[in-house]
């Protein structure tokens, strides 16, 4: 079937697996007669016939055998008021795939199709229920990886960043009229038109652009993590302090050198900046294969790093091994743990290649120090003019769209400044307009929305 936004479509919208409780939901013109042909009720009722959001007890058939798959709850929700602004019907079953697969492939023999990924999302935002921003959102909430997160993108689902950019080309909308009945009837005298008070509009827009923009690193980590590498030597306790801050234990800890021979992965909450932390193997020559692959994975977890927690053991001086990796780590953004202060020696002694960097004295396998360690994490990472109950974008798109429109914006105030006629001023202005569209989907192309929505997943 070749896909068309009029086809009725479907798809399991509850991950696949054992569980209590899974759903099919069917969306479009055709969706509740579809439904009401495989759907039995003892009490005969013809879900053609019901009303609007409501749930109705049975069985789903198989119409050519009348043999019974499953028993049901059918929920009717009929347009507009439902998500895709089409009817929609979702069927709960009970979880396991089988029952899951069967009821679909059954629903998908009545000139229904599978839908696409994020295609109920993406029929919202065409239907006009939700914007782009909206609909982008959606996915946010579903991989919100702390509450913070979470919060955000709940904060963008329900408009409040498509709002900002709506005021902000409300604004620009205006300047541009004035402009242009200026430039069609330059006889008038158009409503207190002076280029300064264009000038200081155009300036105002300006500065709450490069507000939206200077938080778009914040909002970044709070969407996707900050990627940190717990690096240093083996045995100085990289493994007891991911265990520490996980309070759990993940990584083997013994006091074999070579232990951890890859890379551990998890997430910790840190105030709501979901840190993604790495384990990575200790650094020094291997006496293996397998050792010296651990190292070289290590390696390549340094560079993608955005944030170096680097272990050094007080209980002893440094090395020359420590100064190696210092040398590797030295040009990232780097805190230094220093492990075993209930053990410290007093040869150790703090290099001066790192006195400029963040440093805090821990006892990773005591768990002393780790509530101080995460403050300073937060700390060294999201200072700076936003609090959170700022706005924050979180997407490189919406970034490079007001980047452009500020580009667009000081081309017009460049425009002003030379002289050269208001046609020109205006053509800028417009370009500002078109690119601030472009994040709540006011101006769209099907490649973007395409690749936007490719990122959910299918029966979302």
């Amino acid at each position: 079937m070749i896909a068309s936004e009029s086809d009725t479509i479907a798809a399991i919208s509850t991950p696949l697996g054992e569980g209590g409780i899974g759903i099919i939901r069917i969306s479009g013109n055709e969706a509740i007669s579809v439904v009401s042909k495989i759907f039995r009720s003892p009490r005969g009722i013809n879900l053609n016939n019901v009303k609007t959001h409501t749930i109705h007890y049975g069985f789903i058939v198989d119409p050519f055998t009348e043999e019974k798959v499953d028993e049901v709850l059918v929920t009717v929700m009929r347009a507009p008021n439902t998500y895709t602004r089409e009817d929609v019907v979702e069927i709960n079953c009970h979880g396991g795939y089988i029952t899951l697969k069967r009821i679909l492939d059954i629903v998908l023999e009545h000139d229904v199709r599978l839908a696409e990924p994020g295609e109920f999302t993406k029929r919202a935002f065409l239907n006009g229920r939700i914007d782009l921003s909206q609909a982008e959102s959606v996915i946010d909430i579903i991989r919100a990886k702390t509450d913070q997160a979470q919060k955000i993108a709940l904060e963008h689902l329900s408009g409040r960043l498509s709002d900002k950019i709506n005021q902000l080309r409300q604004f620009l909308m205006r300047i541009c009229a004035h402009i242009e009945a200026y430039i069609d009837f330059p006889e008038e005298d158009i409503d207190g038109l002076t280029e300064e008070a264009i000038k200081e509009s155009i300036k105002h827009i300006i500065d709450e652009i490069k507000s939206l923009v200077e938080g778009y690193e914040k909002g970044k980590i709070y969407r996707e993590g900050l990627t940190t590498a717990i690096v240093g030597k083996p045995n100085v306790g990289k493994s007891s302090l991911l265990n520490a801050l996980l309070m759990q234990e993940r990584a083997i800890v013994t006091e074999i050198p070579g232990t951890t021979r890859d890379i551990i992965e998890e997430y910790v909450n840190i105030n709501g900046m979901p840190l993604k932390i790495v384990d990575t193997a200790g650094i020094r020559q291997a006496h293996d294969i397998v050792e010296a692959e651990g190292i070289k994975r290590t390696m390549k977890a340094v560079e993608q790093a955005e944030l170096i927690l680097l272990i050094l053991d007080s209980s002893r001086p440094i090395d020359c091994l420590d100064e190696e990796i210092i040398s590797k780590i030295i040009k990232k953004r780097v805190i230094v743990v220093i492990n075993k202060k209930d053990i410290k020696s007093k040869e150790f002694k703090l290099p001066d290649s790192l006195k400029d960097k963040p440093a805090l004295e821990i006892s990773a396998l005591m768990s002393e120090g780790i509530n101080e360690l995460k403050e300073l994490i937060f700390k060294t990472t999201m200072t700076g003019r936003y609090t959170q109950e700022g706005l924050l974008i979180t997407k490189l798109r919406h970034k490079v769209a007001l980047e452009d429109t500020l580009n667009a914006l000081n081309n017009a105030l460049e425009s002003f400044k030379r002289k050269e006629p208001l046609e020109i001023t205006a053509m800028f202005l417009r370009e500002g307009l078109s690119f601030l569209g472009q994040i709540v989907g006011v101006v769209t192309t099907e490649e973007i929305l395409d690749l936007i929505f490719s990122e959910f997943c299918i029966g979302k």
